[in-house]
């Protein structure tokens, strides 16, 4: 069993890696992008979609999956590069990233995307929508889990902190908040922006179960949505602490990569350090 376990922690791990580099490659095609949020979000998006959510990926539409709502709809690179991987549609397709009549936009658009579950790009509704599937299944006879994943910045909004009393003061135990705690915003971190700390302890306060994990870590992530499991008539969030452009080193912490192109000297780096040759991100 242990090594059955480790076997999947690899593989995960692994597929993480090809999130990184693709979400990069069609960051790079296409000239402009959010390279950064990307790439602190790559192990939360791969342990989803291939470990912990009940999908179809031949039937993207089907009624009984679970939902995954990518609140921070900018870092949606990595979502298509997890879809793509998932057979959701082919990987050619990644090629056409942000143009005109591409099925991938800059931002998710369930409207045009298989597998995506909503349309976002202002930040701060995520979390509303998310409560509002789950309230859903009370009527509609399913029995699908949400997950929202959140970027920190936004939790600086009104609207989440509305989204997260609404969700516990109607018990929904099927919803998931997953925020991405890079600690970064466009131009400064979030503390100097706007303070967020004590950020658990607000969570509580709002009548969430919480826990903290490793973002960038699959074992932790998938014990923590394990626990979040377990959660009966409670909302959970796990607040997954990430590196912001993790894995490149010139990207790591820097907030000026959180919207950006790469040149064809800075994309050769990044294959170098996540250990990919130049079309390895176009084979599965």
């Amino acid at each position: 069993m242990a090594s059955t376990v480790q076997d999947k922690t690899r593989e995960l791990e692994r597929l993480a890696g090809k999130i990184r580099i693709t979400a990069l490659e069609m960051i790079y095609h296409a000239g402009s992008g959010h390279p950064g949020p990307c790439m602190s979000v790559a192990e939360i998006l791969t342990v989803l979609y291939f470990s912990e959510m009940r999908v179809r990926p031949q039937e993207p539409r089907w009624p009984g999956r679970d939902r995954m709502v990518l609140s921070k709809g900018h870092s949606v690179p990595s979502a298509y590069a997890a879809l793509a991987q998932a057979g959701y549609f082919s990987r050619e397709t990644l090629k056409s990233f942000r143009q005109l009549g591409s099925i991938l936009q800059g931002h998710p658009d369930t409207k045009l995307t298989p597998g995506i579950d909503m349309t976002s790009g202002a930040l701060g509704n995520g979390l509303s929508v998310g409560a509002g599937m789950a309230l859903a299944t009370r009527y509609n006879g399913q029995d699908y889990r949400v997950y929202v994943v959140m970027g920190d910045g936004e939790c600086q909004e009104g609207q989440v902190w509305e989204a997260a009393m609404a969700a516990s003061t109607r018990g929904l135990g099927n919803l998931v908040a997953i925020v991405d705690r890079n600690g970064l915003c466009q131009t400064c971190s979030t503390e100097e922006c706007a303070r967020l700390e004590p950020f658990a302890e607000k969570w509580k306060a709002f009548g969430w179960r919480v826990r903290e994990a490793d973002g960038n870590s699959v074992s932790e992530l998938l014990e923590t949505l394990e626990w979040a499991r377990g959660a009966g008539d409670q909302p959970s969030v796990i607040i997954a602490n990430t590196v912001k452009g993790k894995g490149v080193s010139f990207m790591e912490n820097r907030p000026e990569w959180h919207a950006k192109g790469l040149t064809e000297e800075q994309i050769e780096q990044a294959r170098r350090e996540l250990g990919f040759g130049r079309d390895e991100w176009l084979k599965n």
